[in-house]
């Protein structure tokens, strides 16, 4: 399976039997079959006929419009998963505050690990991971995760060459080529997310580590956080080999976007990394559904990350 990347303006998408067409101008330009599609992310001024976001949606094909400068994402989904009894499994457990604890536990040790061998050797973050099975809170732990994050983009940007001048994570808006890099990653991954949860029967905006918060897809907050260093390996390599340089990115508004000469090769190198996050993702959402589908043992399945903080949820 794989992506259908559209960053053009002017361009309409039609449905012509199991294909998808694009015009330009009245005229017929290109076409793309349908069957080995995943996901269709659109930026720009793109039109779509209303038979193919109906045929989209049949096959579970998900469609990302990236918005603005921003790249502010909008999904459209297909038809949800049949089982809503996940659903209501989900809910009663995100009320369960032994479940949250171990499951908030496992995603704490599971990013603050990956982290550490990305960056070698911090004792920062070797010290938070040691600790985080002392913590007895939800709250106290996102504490910690922030302290961890603090000491690993000391070491990340070690890792770059000195003339991207990274010091630290910033966004909204990003200030430097690698931090909007990674924005853009991270609103990618995060969109990956949310289909592979909705297709799978769950409530992407119920979560277990990250709590409610009007608007925010807490669930799938949840699952990328240690998904999250994959996206800052790729922007490593980016970087380190010249794929993207700072002169594929321009200030403006008070902050740092990618070009659309650069949109272009990002695209064309994320692929092969979102076909591996893609599958992540769904053994993710296996992981959860056993344990959902076993309420009563999840709490004690879960509740092994307070003895064992390397026990990872996912």
């Amino acid at each position: 399976m794989t992506s259908l990347y559209v960053d053009r303006r002017g361009v309409t998408l039609k449905a012509d039997g199991e294909a998808l067409v694009f015009y330009e101008n009245g005229e017929r330009v290109g076409t793309v079959p349908l069957m080995p599609l995943s996901r269709v992310f659109l930026r720009g001024d793109v039109t779509l006929s209303s038979s193919l976001l109906g045929k989209l949606g049949e096959r579970g094909i998900g469609v990302v419009v990236l918005s603005g400068r921003k790249a502010e994402p909008t999904l459209l989904l297909g038809r949800p998963h049949n089982d809503a009894a996940r659903r209501v499994a989900q809910y009663r457990l995100s009320q369960d505050a032994a479940f949250c604890l171990g499951f908030a536990r496992g995603i704490v040790a599971a990013k603050l690990r990956s982290r550490y061998l990305l960056t070698h050797s911090l004792r920062r973050i070797e010290n938070a991971i040691a600790a985080v099975g002392q913590h007895m809170s939800v709250g106290s732990l996102r504490g910690l995760e922030g302290a961890g994050a603090a000491a690993y983009f000391e070491g990340f940007g070690d890792l770059l060459p000195e003339r991207l001048k990274f010091s630290t994570r910033n966004r909204r808006p990003p200030k430097d080529p690698v931090n909007a890099a990674l924005s853009l990653g991270y609103t990618l991954l995060h969109a990956e997310a949310v289909l592979a949860l909705y297709s799978g029967g769950f409530d992407p905006f119920i979560g277990f580590y990250h709590s409610l918060d009007f608007g925010r897809e807490s669930l799938a907050c949840d699952v990328v956080e240690p998904l999250r260093v994959e996206v800052d390996r790729h922007m490593l390599h980016l970087f380190r080999s010249e794929k993207l340089r700072a002169g594929d990115f321009s200030i403006l508004d008070g902050g740092c976007w990618l070009g659309k000469a650069g949109r272009a090769r990002f695209y064309a190198e994320w692929e092969p990394l979102a076909e591996r996050l893609r599958k992540k993702l769904s053994e993710a959402g296996s992981d959860l559904t056993a344990a959902l589908a076993q309420t009563g043992a999840a709490a004690t399945t879960f509740g092994a990350a307070t003895a064992a903080p390397d026990a990872v949820p996912f």
